[in-house]
């Protein structure tokens, strides 16, 4: 298993596609970084325009801590189809190719090249949000420092720095869980499929869907919404409250555990059942 792991990231990590997501990351971060650099205090004054009259501000809150939280919020809309380009082609780009028979006719099972595939596309995931990570926090930190960080969203929150480095830290680590849903969902349509721009329309083609049924005000709703991951995959800004809800963290976390368990084992159900013409 370990051996065709690790062929499986050569050939993730040899084809151009797979550094798309790198470089777009790369580029993005210190465009964002560079522009509140410049023009970060016109920013923190218009975005807290209608507090000021309620609420004085002092110190330096336009920090690396802050222009961190507004990466993250900012790119984590484009990373999914970033990371469908890859998983999306895990299996699909060896339908493409012709060379589904090939791996099939060496004396490993089907099982073991689908999981292998698999882990090998969260690695991938895993990689990028470290990437993004050490570009937006640790540059941020690097070139505007540390201080305390002004949250406001449907309440404020000011959280002190000593509070703050752990959150972030979660905050990756359920980003990571995030993606990775969106990458087993985009793999099980890799399955399904024998062009790799199927999966890539098809997985954000659910989460648009599922997005846009999240936001009707339909009682009958109700019962399901919560089911539906795209609901969680921003539940990362709940370890920001002060203090956290625990709670609904986990059950967030578990509700994408679970999307994931499926995704994959419906992936590997039909991959194991699919007839290999190719």
């Amino acid at each position: 298993m370990l051996t065709i792991l690790h062929i499986e990231l050569i050939k993730i990590f040899s084809k151009w596609r797979s550094y798309i997501g790198f470089i777009a990351v790369g580029i993005l971060v210190p465009i964002i970084q560079v522009a509140m650099y410049s023009e970060g205090e016109q920013y923190f004054a218009l975005f807290t325009q209608s507090l000021r009259q309620m609420f004085e501000f002092s110190g330096d809150l336009t920090n690396g801590y802050l222009i961190a939280f507004i990466v993250l919020n900012s790119l984590f809309v484009h990373i999914p189809l970033l990371i469908s380009l890859v998983a999306g082609d895990m299996l699909a780009g060896e339908a493409t190719a012709g060379t589904y028979r090939m791996i099939l006719t060496r004396p490993v099972s089907r099982f073991s090249v689908v999981t292998a595939k698999f882990f090998a596309a969260l690695i991938y995931v895993n990689a990028l949000i470290l990437w993004m990570s050490v570009l937006s926090l640790g540059l941020s930190v690097l070139f505007f420092g540390k201080g305390e960080l002004l949250i406001i969203g449907s309440k404020i929150t000011i959280l002190q720095e000593s509070d703050i480095l752990w959150r972030f830290g979660l905050s990756y680590m359920y980003a990571s869980l995030s993606m990775t849903t969106v990458a087993s969902l985009a793999f099980l349509f890799s399955a399904l499929v024998e062009n790799a721009i199927g999966p890539i329309v098809g997985t954000m083609a659910i989460i648009i869907v599922f997005t846009i049924i999240s936001s009707l005000d339909a009682e009958s709703l109700d019962v399901v919404r919560p089911l539906f991951f795209t609901n969680h995959l921003v539940g990362w800004r709940m370890i920001f409250d002060n203090p956290p809800e625990t709670s609904r963290i986990l059950m967030s976390a578990t509700i994408l555990v679970g999307h994931c368990i499926v995704f994959y084992a419906a992936s590997l159900g039909i991959m194991l059942k699919k007839d290999i013409l190719t």
